[in-house]
Protein backbone atom coordinates (compact mmCIF):
# COMPACT_ATOMS: atom_id res chain seq x y z
CA UNK A 1 0.00 0.00 0.00
CA UNK A 2 2.69 2.12 1.14
CA UNK A 3 4.47 1.21 -2.11
CA UNK A 4 1.56 2.22 -4.27
CA UNK A 5 1.01 5.72 -2.38
CA UNK A 6 4.88 6.62 -2.84
CA UNK A 7 4.56 5.39 -7.08
CA UNK A 8 0.96 7.95 -7.17
CA UNK A 9 3.14 10.62 -5.75
CA UNK A 10 6.25 10.65 -7.90
CA UNK A 11 3.74 9.94 -10.70
CA UNK A 12 1.90 13.47 -9.92
CA UNK A 13 5.75 14.82 -9.24
CA UNK A 14 6.49 13.80 -13.00
CA UNK A 15 3.27 15.23 -14.39
CA UNK A 16 3.84 18.37 -12.77
CA UNK A 17 7.22 18.73 -13.89
CA UNK A 18 6.12 18.06 -17.50
CA UNK A 19 3.40 20.36 -17.50
CA UNK A 20 6.19 23.31 -16.12
CA UNK A 21 8.93 22.53 -18.34
CA UNK A 22 6.89 21.74 -21.84
CA UNK A 23 3.20 22.36 -21.87
CA UNK A 24 3.08 25.51 -19.93
CA UNK A 25 5.65 27.48 -22.34
CA UNK A 26 3.73 26.23 -25.47
CA UNK A 27 0.75 27.13 -24.23
CA UNK A 28 2.46 30.43 -23.41
CA UNK A 29 3.28 31.11 -26.98
CA UNK A 30 0.09 29.72 -28.54
CA UNK A 31 -1.11 32.66 -26.41
CA UNK A 32 1.21 34.81 -27.38
CA UNK A 33 1.01 34.20 -30.93
CA UNK A 34 -2.94 34.74 -30.94
CA UNK A 35 -2.27 38.14 -29.01
CA UNK A 36 0.05 39.12 -31.83
CA UNK A 37 -2.82 38.21 -34.43
CA UNK A 38 -5.99 40.07 -32.80
CA UNK A 39 -3.86 42.60 -32.10
CA UNK A 40 -2.49 42.97 -36.54
CA UNK A 41 -6.31 42.01 -37.34
CA UNK A 42 -7.59 45.20 -34.96
CA UNK A 43 -5.30 47.50 -36.89
CA UNK A 44 -6.18 45.65 -40.04
CA UNK A 45 -9.72 46.34 -39.27
CA UNK A 46 -8.96 49.96 -38.32
CA UNK A 47 -7.86 50.63 -41.56
CA UNK A 48 -10.89 48.88 -43.03
CA UNK A 49 -13.32 50.56 -40.97
CA UNK A 50 -12.33 54.09 -41.14
CA UNK A 51 -15.21 56.98 -40.88
CA UNK A 52 -16.37 57.62 -44.36
CA UNK A 53 -18.59 60.74 -43.73
CA UNK A 54 -21.83 60.19 -46.43
CA UNK A 55 -25.16 60.03 -45.42
CA UNK A 56 -27.16 57.34 -44.69
CA UNK A 57 -28.18 55.54 -48.09
CA UNK A 58 -31.74 56.97 -49.00
CA UNK A 59 -30.81 60.47 -47.51
CA UNK A 60 -29.06 63.51 -48.18
CA UNK A 61 -28.13 67.30 -47.20
CA UNK A 62 -29.70 70.07 -47.96
CA UNK A 63 -27.52 73.21 -48.68
CA UNK A 64 -28.69 76.94 -48.60
CA UNK A 65 -29.91 76.82 -51.93
CA UNK A 66 -31.98 73.50 -51.17
CA UNK A 67 -33.18 74.98 -48.17
CA UNK A 68 -34.57 78.13 -49.33
CA UNK A 69 -36.36 76.74 -52.38
CA UNK A 70 -37.76 73.67 -49.63
CA UNK A 71 -39.07 76.56 -47.49
CA UNK A 72 -40.70 78.96 -50.75
CA UNK A 73 -42.43 75.50 -51.30
CA UNK A 74 -43.86 74.41 -48.33
CA UNK A 75 -44.73 78.24 -47.88
CA UNK A 76 -47.02 78.24 -51.26
CA UNK A 77 -48.78 74.74 -50.03
CA UNK A 78 -49.25 76.30 -46.57
CA UNK A 79 -50.94 78.82 -47.71
CA UNK A 80 -53.33 76.72 -49.84
CA UNK A 81 -54.07 74.70 -46.68
CA UNK A 82 -54.61 77.88 -44.62
CA UNK A 83 -57.11 79.58 -47.77
CA UNK A 84 -59.19 75.96 -46.76
CA UNK A 85 -59.48 76.41 -43.35
CA UNK A 86 -56.89 73.80 -41.95
CA UNK A 87 -55.19 74.04 -38.68
CA UNK A 88 -52.17 71.84 -37.54
CA UNK A 89 -50.83 69.41 -35.36
CA UNK A 90 -47.82 67.52 -34.54
CA UNK A 91 -47.42 63.87 -33.61
CA UNK A 92 -44.06 62.04 -32.69
CA UNK A 93 -41.15 60.87 -35.25
CA UNK A 94 -41.85 56.92 -33.90
CA UNK A 95 -44.98 55.19 -32.55
CA UNK A 96 -45.77 51.80 -31.32
CA UNK A 97 -45.32 49.10 -33.92
CA UNK A 98 -48.92 47.50 -33.33
CA UNK A 99 -50.48 50.82 -34.08
CA UNK A 100 -48.18 51.15 -37.51
CA UNK A 101 -48.36 47.35 -38.34
CA UNK A 102 -51.72 45.72 -40.53
CA UNK A 103 -52.73 49.46 -42.29
CA UNK A 104 -50.34 49.18 -45.11
CA UNK A 105 -50.92 46.24 -46.75
CA UNK A 106 -47.69 44.69 -48.69
CA UNK A 107 -45.81 47.57 -48.17
CA UNK A 108 -45.72 47.08 -44.05
CA UNK A 109 -42.23 45.47 -44.81
CA UNK A 110 -41.15 48.64 -45.53
CA UNK A 111 -41.79 49.76 -41.84
CA UNK A 112 -37.95 51.16 -39.94
CA UNK A 113 -38.43 48.83 -36.97
CA UNK A 114 -36.75 50.54 -33.38
CA UNK A 115 -35.50 48.10 -30.87
CA UNK A 116 -37.03 47.38 -27.70
CA UNK A 117 -36.88 51.22 -25.50
CA UNK A 118 -37.42 51.21 -22.11
CA UNK A 119 -39.98 48.10 -22.54
CA UNK A 120 -42.16 49.32 -25.86
CA UNK A 121 -41.59 48.10 -28.83
CA UNK A 122 -41.65 50.86 -31.25
CA UNK A 123 -41.34 51.68 -35.23
CA UNK A 124 -40.47 55.22 -37.02
CA UNK A 125 -43.44 56.29 -38.93
CA UNK A 126 -43.99 55.49 -42.27
CA UNK A 127 -46.45 58.08 -43.26
CA UNK A 128 -48.67 60.90 -41.24
CA UNK A 129 -52.24 58.99 -41.77
CA UNK A 130 -51.98 56.28 -39.43
CA UNK A 131 -50.65 58.89 -36.38
CA UNK A 132 -53.32 60.97 -37.26
CA UNK A 133 -56.29 58.32 -37.27
CA UNK A 134 -54.39 57.36 -33.68
CA UNK A 135 -54.19 60.85 -32.20
CA UNK A 136 -58.20 61.32 -33.17
CA UNK A 137 -58.95 57.69 -31.43
CA UNK A 138 -56.85 58.80 -28.62
CA UNK A 139 -58.45 62.34 -28.07
CA UNK A 140 -61.74 61.23 -29.08
CA UNK A 141 -61.85 63.96 -31.99
CA UNK A 142 -64.71 63.20 -34.46
CA UNK A 143 -64.36 66.38 -36.65
CA UNK A 144 -61.61 68.61 -37.91
CA UNK A 145 -59.74 70.05 -40.80
CA UNK A 146 -55.92 70.06 -40.42
CA UNK A 147 -52.81 69.86 -42.27
CA UNK A 148 -49.66 67.99 -41.20
CA UNK A 149 -46.01 68.61 -42.84
CA UNK A 150 -43.27 66.40 -41.07
CA UNK A 151 -40.61 64.05 -42.20
CA UNK A 152 -41.36 60.01 -42.58
CA UNK A 153 -39.38 56.85 -42.88
CA UNK A 154 -39.23 54.14 -45.40
CA UNK A 155 -36.85 51.61 -45.95
CA UNK A 156 -37.61 51.41 -49.27
CA UNK A 157 -35.09 51.04 -52.54
CA UNK A 158 -34.26 54.75 -52.96
CA UNK A 159 -34.19 56.52 -56.30
CA UNK A 160 -32.92 59.98 -55.22
CA UNK A 161 -32.38 61.84 -58.38
CA UNK A 162 -36.60 60.92 -58.92
CA UNK A 163 -37.06 62.35 -55.19
CA UNK A 164 -37.27 58.84 -53.56
CA UNK A 165 -35.80 58.91 -50.18
CA UNK A 166 -35.67 56.87 -47.48
CA UNK A 167 -36.22 59.75 -44.98
CA UNK A 168 -38.31 62.29 -46.43
CA UNK A 169 -41.22 65.13 -45.68
CA UNK A 170 -44.86 64.37 -45.95
CA UNK A 171 -47.28 67.35 -46.21
CA UNK A 172 -51.11 66.27 -45.60
CA UNK A 173 -54.99 67.45 -45.92
CA UNK A 174 -57.42 65.59 -44.05
CA UNK A 175 -61.11 66.05 -43.28
CA UNK A 176 -62.44 64.20 -40.77
CA UNK A 177 -66.16 64.10 -39.73
CA UNK A 178 -69.56 62.85 -40.35
CA UNK A 179 -70.60 64.94 -43.82
CA UNK A 180 -72.41 64.16 -46.78
CA UNK A 181 -70.67 62.73 -49.38
CA UNK A 182 -68.24 63.35 -51.85
CA UNK A 183 -68.36 67.11 -50.75
CA UNK A 184 -65.08 67.14 -48.38
CA UNK A 185 -63.56 64.74 -51.06
CA UNK A 186 -63.78 66.71 -53.77
CA UNK A 187 -62.64 69.95 -51.97
CA UNK A 188 -59.56 67.62 -51.15
CA UNK A 189 -58.90 67.09 -55.03
CA UNK A 190 -59.14 71.35 -55.17
CA UNK A 191 -56.31 71.66 -52.53
CA UNK A 192 -54.45 69.28 -54.85
CA UNK A 193 -55.42 71.21 -57.83
CA UNK A 194 -54.29 74.59 -56.36
CA UNK A 195 -51.39 73.52 -54.54
CA UNK A 196 -49.44 72.39 -57.41
CA UNK A 197 -50.88 75.36 -59.71
CA UNK A 198 -49.22 77.96 -56.64
CA UNK A 199 -45.91 76.00 -57.34
CA UNK A 200 -45.89 76.58 -61.42
CA UNK A 201 -44.57 72.87 -62.09
CA UNK A 202 -46.07 72.39 -65.23
CA UNK A 203 -49.27 70.66 -66.43
CA UNK A 204 -50.57 67.47 -64.37
CA UNK A 205 -53.30 65.60 -64.34
CA UNK A 206 -55.63 63.58 -61.30
CA UNK A 207 -56.16 59.83 -61.73
CA UNK A 208 -59.77 59.14 -59.74
CA UNK A 209 -60.97 55.80 -58.63
CA UNK A 210 -63.04 54.11 -56.08
CA UNK A 211 -62.28 51.23 -53.90
CA UNK A 212 -65.95 49.71 -54.28
CA UNK A 213 -65.39 50.10 -57.93
CA UNK A 214 -62.17 48.02 -57.77
CA UNK A 215 -63.35 44.74 -55.08
CA UNK A 216 -66.56 45.10 -57.94
CA UNK A 217 -64.19 44.66 -60.42
CA UNK A 218 -62.07 41.81 -58.46
CA UNK A 219 -65.14 40.26 -57.86
CA UNK A 220 -66.81 40.15 -61.12
CA UNK A 221 -63.08 38.58 -62.67
CA UNK A 222 -63.48 35.62 -59.93
CA UNK A 223 -60.69 36.80 -57.47
CA UNK A 224 -61.08 35.08 -54.31
CA UNK A 225 -62.30 37.62 -51.38
CA UNK A 226 -59.18 37.09 -49.67
CA UNK A 227 -57.10 38.34 -51.92
CA UNK A 228 -58.58 41.07 -52.81
CA UNK A 229 -56.30 43.35 -51.10
CA UNK A 230 -52.97 41.68 -52.54
CA UNK A 231 -54.06 42.13 -56.14
CA UNK A 232 -54.41 45.19 -55.29
CA UNK A 233 -51.06 46.19 -54.85
CA UNK A 234 -50.07 44.33 -57.70
CA UNK A 235 -52.54 47.03 -60.45
CA UNK A 236 -50.97 49.79 -57.93
CA UNK A 237 -47.49 48.80 -59.82
CA UNK A 238 -49.15 49.62 -63.21
CA UNK A 239 -48.51 53.10 -62.93
CA UNK A 240 -44.72 52.23 -63.62
CA UNK A 241 -44.70 48.63 -64.42
CA UNK A 242 -46.09 46.94 -67.75
CA UNK A 243 -48.89 44.84 -67.70
CA UNK A 244 -47.32 41.51 -68.64
CA UNK A 245 -44.93 41.96 -65.54
CA UNK A 246 -48.03 42.95 -63.29
CA UNK A 247 -49.80 39.58 -64.66
CA UNK A 248 -46.76 37.43 -63.97
CA UNK A 249 -47.14 38.85 -60.46
CA UNK A 250 -50.53 37.77 -60.25
CA UNK A 251 -49.96 34.53 -62.09
CA UNK A 252 -46.89 33.54 -60.46
CA UNK A 253 -46.36 34.87 -57.11
CA UNK A 254 -49.75 35.03 -55.82
CA UNK A 255 -51.20 31.87 -57.55
CA UNK A 256 -54.37 33.85 -59.71
CA UNK A 257 -55.05 31.96 -62.81
CA UNK A 258 -54.35 33.40 -65.81
CA UNK A 259 -57.96 34.07 -67.17
CA UNK A 260 -59.06 35.83 -64.22
CA UNK A 261 -55.81 38.24 -64.81
CA UNK A 262 -56.85 38.97 -68.19
CA UNK A 263 -60.29 39.94 -67.09
CA UNK A 264 -58.80 42.40 -64.65
CA UNK A 265 -56.70 43.72 -67.48
CA UNK A 266 -60.21 43.94 -69.93
CA UNK A 267 -61.15 46.31 -66.64
CA UNK A 268 -58.47 48.42 -65.35
CA UNK A 269 -56.69 49.19 -68.96
CA UNK A 270 -59.83 51.57 -69.04
CA UNK A 271 -60.09 55.60 -68.34
CA UNK A 272 -62.16 58.62 -68.89
CA UNK A 273 -64.44 60.29 -67.59
CA UNK A 274 -68.65 60.78 -67.29
CA UNK A 275 -68.53 58.27 -70.58
CA UNK A 276 -66.79 55.53 -68.63
CA UNK A 277 -69.41 55.45 -66.00
CA UNK A 278 -72.36 55.31 -68.72
CA UNK A 279 -70.42 52.71 -70.12
CA UNK A 280 -69.66 50.43 -66.83
CA UNK A 281 -73.23 50.60 -66.35
CA UNK A 282 -73.94 48.85 -69.38
CA UNK A 283 -71.88 46.07 -67.97
CA UNK A 284 -74.27 43.42 -66.48
CA UNK A 285 -71.87 41.58 -65.17
CA UNK A 286 -70.12 44.44 -62.86
CA UNK A 287 -73.91 45.75 -62.27
CA UNK A 288 -74.59 42.90 -60.33
CA UNK A 289 -72.48 44.05 -57.60
CA UNK A 290 -73.63 46.59 -54.87
CA UNK A 291 -70.56 47.74 -54.83
CA UNK A 292 -70.15 48.35 -58.22
CA UNK A 293 -73.40 50.49 -58.35
CA UNK A 294 -72.01 52.36 -54.98
CA UNK A 295 -68.98 53.11 -56.41
CA UNK A 296 -70.35 54.64 -59.77
CA UNK A 297 -72.85 56.32 -58.04
CA UNK A 298 -70.09 57.73 -56.10
CA UNK A 299 -67.85 58.91 -59.03
CA UNK A 300 -70.96 60.47 -61.09
CA UNK A 301 -71.46 63.07 -57.60
CA UNK A 302 -67.79 63.16 -57.55
CA UNK A 303 -67.17 64.51 -61.00
CA UNK A 304 -70.30 66.79 -60.84
CA UNK A 305 -68.69 68.47 -57.94
CA UNK A 306 -65.36 68.40 -59.42
CA UNK A 307 -66.93 70.18 -62.32
CA UNK A 308 -68.42 73.05 -59.91
CA UNK A 309 -64.92 73.18 -58.38
CA UNK A 310 -63.77 74.26 -61.87
CA UNK A 311 -60.89 70.62 -61.59
CA UNK A 312 -62.37 68.96 -64.14
CA UNK A 313 -60.55 69.45 -66.78
CA UNK A 314 -57.58 68.52 -64.55
CA UNK A 315 -59.15 65.22 -63.88
CA UNK A 316 -59.33 61.17 -65.62
CA UNK A 317 -61.05 58.58 -64.18
CA UNK A 318 -58.82 55.76 -64.37
CA UNK A 319 -59.57 51.88 -63.86
CA UNK A 320 -56.26 51.11 -63.37
CA UNK A 321 -55.25 53.46 -60.18
CA UNK A 322 -55.07 51.32 -57.22
CA UNK A 323 -53.23 52.46 -54.77
CA UNK A 324 -52.31 49.66 -52.58
CA UNK A 325 -52.41 50.92 -48.47
CA UNK A 326 -54.88 48.69 -46.79
CA UNK A 327 -57.01 51.76 -45.34
CA UNK A 328 -58.59 52.72 -48.02
CA UNK A 329 -62.35 52.20 -48.17
CA UNK A 330 -63.64 55.07 -50.71
CA UNK A 331 -62.56 57.34 -53.68
CA UNK A 332 -58.73 57.23 -54.37
CA UNK A 333 -56.70 59.68 -56.32
CA UNK A 334 -52.86 60.39 -57.53
CA UNK A 335 -51.88 63.65 -58.89
CA UNK A 336 -49.32 63.12 -61.80
CA UNK A 337 -46.78 65.93 -63.76
CA UNK A 338 -47.10 65.19 -67.53
CA UNK A 339 -43.91 65.83 -69.22
CA UNK A 340 -41.80 66.76 -66.64
CA UNK A 341 -38.16 66.06 -67.29
CA UNK A 342 -37.15 64.51 -64.21
CA UNK A 343 -40.10 61.30 -64.35
CA UNK A 344 -40.82 61.55 -60.74
CA UNK A 345 -44.22 59.93 -61.62
CA UNK A 346 -46.98 60.64 -58.84
CA UNK A 347 -46.57 64.12 -56.53
CA UNK A 348 -49.59 63.71 -54.27
CA UNK A 349 -52.08 61.40 -53.24
CA UNK A 350 -54.71 60.51 -51.35
CA UNK A 351 -58.45 58.84 -50.58
CA UNK A 352 -61.01 58.06 -47.96
CA UNK A 353 -60.33 55.81 -45.00
CA UNK A 354 -63.87 55.71 -43.39
CA UNK A 355 -62.44 52.92 -41.36
CA UNK A 356 -59.01 53.64 -40.03
CA UNK A 357 -60.05 55.66 -36.63
CA UNK A 358 -62.04 52.76 -35.70
CA UNK A 359 -58.73 50.44 -35.58
CA UNK A 360 -57.93 52.08 -32.47
CA UNK A 361 -61.36 53.11 -30.61
CA UNK A 362 -62.09 50.16 -27.85
CA UNK A 363 -65.72 50.86 -28.86
CA UNK A 364 -64.75 50.34 -32.68
CA UNK A 365 -66.20 54.12 -32.57
CA UNK A 366 -65.34 55.31 -36.42
CA UNK A 367 -64.80 58.62 -37.41
CA UNK A 368 -64.62 58.87 -41.22
CA UNK A 369 -62.07 61.01 -43.12
CA UNK A 370 -60.51 61.81 -46.52
CA UNK A 371 -57.18 63.59 -47.20
CA UNK A 372 -54.43 64.02 -49.51
CA UNK A 373 -50.86 64.03 -49.28
CA UNK A 374 -48.46 66.05 -51.38
CA UNK A 375 -44.70 64.48 -52.65
CA UNK A 376 -42.88 67.42 -51.29
CA UNK A 377 -39.58 65.54 -52.32
CA UNK A 378 -40.25 64.88 -55.87
CA UNK A 379 -42.10 68.23 -56.30
CA UNK A 380 -38.28 69.74 -55.18
CA UNK A 381 -36.71 67.48 -57.43
CA UNK A 382 -38.65 69.08 -60.41
CA UNK A 383 -37.98 72.38 -59.24
CA UNK A 384 -34.37 72.04 -58.64
CA UNK A 385 -34.07 70.66 -62.36
CA UNK A 386 -35.94 73.20 -63.76
CA UNK A 387 -33.69 75.57 -62.10
CA UNK A 388 -30.77 74.58 -63.07
CA UNK A 389 -31.58 74.02 -66.60
CA UNK A 390 -32.65 78.03 -66.75
CA UNK A 391 -29.52 78.77 -64.62
CA UNK A 392 -31.97 80.65 -61.69
CA UNK A 393 -29.79 81.40 -59.04
CA UNK A 394 -31.89 81.09 -55.74
CA UNK A 395 -31.24 83.72 -52.77
CA UNK A 396 -30.47 82.27 -49.46
CA UNK A 397 -30.91 85.00 -47.12
CA UNK A 398 -33.73 87.63 -47.19
CA UNK A 399 -31.55 90.72 -46.27
CA UNK A 400 -32.75 94.08 -47.79
CA UNK A 401 -29.91 96.39 -46.84
CA UNK A 402 -26.47 95.77 -46.81
CA UNK A 403 -24.86 98.75 -44.35
CA UNK A 404 -20.93 99.82 -46.07
CA UNK A 405 -18.31 101.89 -45.18
CA UNK A 406 -15.87 103.56 -47.69
CA UNK A 407 -13.46 105.10 -45.39
CA UNK A 408 -11.63 103.33 -42.37
CA UNK A 409 -12.52 103.62 -38.85
CA UNK A 410 -16.33 103.59 -39.45
CA UNK A 411 -17.25 100.66 -38.07
CA UNK A 412 -19.13 101.61 -35.25
CA UNK A 413 -21.02 104.18 -37.10
CA UNK A 414 -22.14 101.35 -39.16
CA UNK A 415 -23.16 99.77 -36.24
CA UNK A 416 -25.40 102.43 -34.90
CA UNK A 417 -27.17 102.52 -38.31
CA UNK A 418 -27.47 98.73 -38.20
CA UNK A 419 -28.96 99.08 -34.78
CA UNK A 420 -31.42 101.45 -35.76
CA UNK A 421 -32.64 99.43 -38.80
CA UNK A 422 -33.25 96.13 -36.90
CA UNK A 423 -35.68 98.36 -34.99
CA UNK A 424 -37.61 99.16 -37.61
CA UNK A 425 -37.73 95.71 -38.71
CA UNK A 426 -35.95 95.95 -41.81
CA UNK A 427 -33.50 92.73 -42.77
CA UNK A 428 -29.53 94.45 -42.57
CA UNK A 429 -26.40 92.99 -42.69
CA UNK A 430 -22.42 94.37 -42.46
CA UNK A 431 -19.18 93.00 -43.20
CA UNK A 432 -17.58 91.45 -39.94
CA UNK A 433 -14.25 93.73 -40.99
CA UNK A 434 -13.61 96.98 -39.42
CA UNK A 435 -12.34 98.39 -42.73
CA UNK A 436 -13.32 95.98 -44.92
CA UNK A 437 -12.93 97.25 -49.02
CA UNK A 438 -15.80 99.00 -50.46
CA UNK A 439 -15.43 97.21 -53.71
CA UNK A 440 -15.78 93.90 -51.81
CA UNK A 441 -18.74 94.75 -49.48
CA UNK A 442 -20.82 96.22 -52.69
CA UNK A 443 -19.45 92.94 -54.77
CA UNK A 444 -21.09 91.18 -51.67
CA UNK A 445 -24.23 92.33 -52.32
CA UNK A 446 -24.80 91.61 -56.10
CA UNK A 447 -23.78 87.98 -55.29
CA UNK A 448 -26.24 87.45 -52.57
CA UNK A 449 -29.07 89.94 -54.73
CA UNK A 450 -29.11 92.29 -51.47
CA UNK A 451 -31.41 94.68 -53.35
CA UNK A 452 -30.24 98.55 -51.64
CA UNK A 453 -26.36 99.25 -49.46
CA UNK A 454 -26.06 102.14 -47.73
CA UNK A 455 -22.62 103.73 -48.10
CA UNK A 456 -20.86 105.68 -45.11
CA UNK A 457 -18.35 108.39 -45.93
CA UNK A 458 -17.12 110.88 -43.73
CA UNK A 459 -18.32 113.34 -45.55
CA UNK A 460 -22.13 111.71 -45.60
CA UNK A 461 -21.88 111.99 -41.93
CA UNK A 462 -20.77 115.67 -41.59
CA UNK A 463 -23.99 116.24 -43.46
CA UNK A 464 -26.09 113.67 -41.76
CA UNK A 465 -26.61 112.14 -44.81
CA UNK A 466 -25.85 108.38 -46.14
CA UNK A 467 -25.62 107.37 -49.69
CA UNK A 468 -28.34 104.62 -50.82
CA UNK A 469 -27.48 102.61 -53.45
CA UNK A 470 -30.09 100.45 -55.79
CA UNK A 471 -27.49 97.40 -56.06
CA UNK A 472 -28.59 96.03 -59.19
CA UNK A 473 -29.19 99.62 -61.21
CA UNK A 474 -25.66 100.73 -59.50
CA UNK A 475 -27.49 104.61 -59.37
CA UNK A 476 -27.08 105.86 -56.04
CA UNK A 477 -29.13 108.90 -53.94
CA UNK A 478 -28.04 111.29 -51.02
CA UNK A 479 -30.76 110.73 -48.38
CA UNK A 480 -31.17 113.09 -45.25
CA UNK A 481 -30.24 110.49 -42.38
CA UNK A 482 -33.79 111.30 -40.81
CA UNK A 483 -35.59 110.45 -43.82
CA UNK A 484 -33.65 106.93 -44.40
CA UNK A 485 -36.55 104.48 -42.76
CA UNK A 486 -39.35 105.88 -44.80
CA UNK A 487 -36.77 105.68 -48.02
CA UNK A 488 -35.70 102.26 -47.61
CA UNK A 489 -39.85 101.06 -47.30
CA UNK A 490 -40.78 102.87 -49.98
CA UNK A 491 -38.08 101.62 -52.74
CA UNK A 492 -38.37 97.92 -50.66
CA UNK A 493 -42.10 98.04 -51.53
CA UNK A 494 -41.71 99.73 -55.28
Amino acid sequence: MMISLMRTKISLIAQKHFYTSVVAPQIADEVSKLLDLKAQLGEENAVQHKLILKTPKGTRDYNPEHMSLRLGVLEKIIAVFKRHGAETIDTPVFELKDVLTGKYGEDSKLIYDLKDQGGEILALRYDLTVPFARYLAMGKISSIKRYHIAKVYRRDNPATTKGRYREFYQCDFDIAGQYDPMLPDAECIRVVSEALESLDLGKFIIKLNHRSLLDAVFATCGVPQDKFRTICSSVDKLDKTPWEEVKKEMVEEKGLNEETADKIWNYVSKSGGVDLIADLRQDENLMKQKSAVFGLDSMELLLKYCTIYKVINKIVFDLSLARGLDYYTGVIYEAILIGDDVGVGSVAGGGRYDNLVGMFDSKKKTVPCVGVSLGVERIFSVLEAKMANDGVKIRTTEIQVFVASAQKNLHEERMRLLSDLWDAGIKAEQAYKKNAKLLAQLQHCEEYGIPLAIILGEGELARGEVTLREVTTRKEFPIPRDQLIDEIRKRLQN
